[in-house]
């Protein structure tokens, strides 16, 4: 007896399956709630191609200020204009693809739809999964070759990923290590990983310190109703749990916290205090199963998490269409497969800018290392 529900979907039917799958992984992954279609978003959404000379291509697009003075009184403005200048940033695209496929006939004595069914929430989870996971590498600077949590992933397509060779390292002004130990508790910029020690726990001074550098290095927020700029703040849940201890932050959580009915939080957000949305996300990069040795400190073996303090336009994500469904027999038919396809990239946008000393920098967020 031949499976003969399984390969008579029509192309209207697999498009809605192939829908059904991607609203399921949207609502499954966590950096879809950051999306948004313009410069306003922590993560400028791109799903159409801009046409250009060069073809049609995804474009992440910067327009500078101004940094002339302009012309006192009656002295003469013609000739003296001043060009604007915009910065355009291609992401690259490629596909990133799996598939399930069930043991055969005797071992699926069930439905067969509910292979589908089952089929398109492992295949969803997996997507958005993916997704958020190669979202953190990226803002973070880290090769696809590593994993989230430290170790190093084995037998892995991601880094044949196009966009997987425009991944760079934060740039030398949004880069910094959290000194708290010392008495001064400083933001050191520029302060690398191996510096790190068992002590340099996250606490509410570092955010205070954070937002003012932010704001000095004319580092965007994003903005919300009443025109309030917001950062966003992102740290593994063992570095929330220590933040969590620190008795000024509790203090300040305690009276911040709005009291009307109306106030939403992002899902996944602790808390929003003065300004700065507090996120909790594994995926947001740590040393967890990394080796001894290749962990923060001089000699490696410190548990630290590179926090990631977001404005707008901190990465970009190129989404091009929905995903492809496609179903295949094998073995005369004794044996099927589902598998999905989706285009999309990722690019952290660096750009030109004259208030860091004109220099090109990570254009809307700030890497910070310390420990957890």
């Amino acid at each position: 007896m031949a499976l003969t529900n399984f390969g008579l979907l029509t192309d209207e039917q697999k498009t809605i399956w192939s829908k059904q799958m991607w609203k399921q992984a949207r609502n499954y992954s966590f950096i879809n709630q950051f999306l948004g279609s313009d410069a306003n978003a922590v993560i400028q959404h791109i799903t159409e191609l801009k046409k250009s000379e060069k073809g049609a291509r995804a474009v992440i697009t910067l327009l500078t200020d101004l940094e002339g003075d302009g012309i006192a009184g009656d002295r003469t403005l013609e000739g003296n204009e001043e060009a604007m200048q915009s910065y355009d940033q291609v992401i690259r695209l490629d596909q990133l693809r799996h598939a399930n496929r069930h043991e055969g006939r005797m071992a699926d004595q069930k439905s067969i739809v509910e292979f589908r069914t089952n089929s398109r929430n492992q295949l969803a989870y997996w997507l958005a999964d993916r997704l958020d996971q190669l979202a953190f590498l990226t803002m973070a600077g880290l090769a696809y070759s590593v994993k989230n949590s430290g170790g190093t992933r084995t037998g892995s397509d991601l880094t044949y990923l196009e966009y997987a060779a425009d991944v760079v390292a934060p740039s030398a002004k949004r880069v910094a290590r959290w000194d708290g130990t010392s008495a001064t508790k400083t933001l050191v910029i520029g302060g690398a990983s191996t510096a790190v020690v068992a002590t340099d726990l996250p606490m509410w001074e570092l955010f205070v310190q954070l937002k003012a550098y932010a704001k000095d290095n004319y580092i965007r927020g994003t903005k919300e109703a009443g025109g309030e700029e917001n950062y966003h703040a992102f740290l593994p849940p063992t570095a929330m749990a220590k933040l969590k201890l620190d008795p000024t932050y509790l203090l300040n959580v305690r009276h911040a916290q709005p009291r009307s009915e109306m106030y939403k939080l992002f899902s996944g957000a602790v808390a929003k205090i003065d300004g700065i949305y507090l996120h909790e996300f594994r995926h947001v990069p740590n040393t967890r199963l990394a080796a001894s040795g290749s962990k923060y400190g001089s000699g490696g073996t410190v548990e630290g998490c590179q926090m990631l303090f977001c404005g707008a336009q901190a990465l970009g994500m190129a989404d091009i269409g929905a995903p492809e469904w496609v179903e295949k027999g094998f073995d005369y038919e004794n044996q099927q497969g589902i598998s999905v396809q989706k285009i999309c990239g990722f690019l952290k946008p660096q750009f030109y800018t004259q208030y860091s000393g004109g220099t090109v920098e990570d254009h809307g967020l700030i890497s910070v290392y310390m420990a957890m």
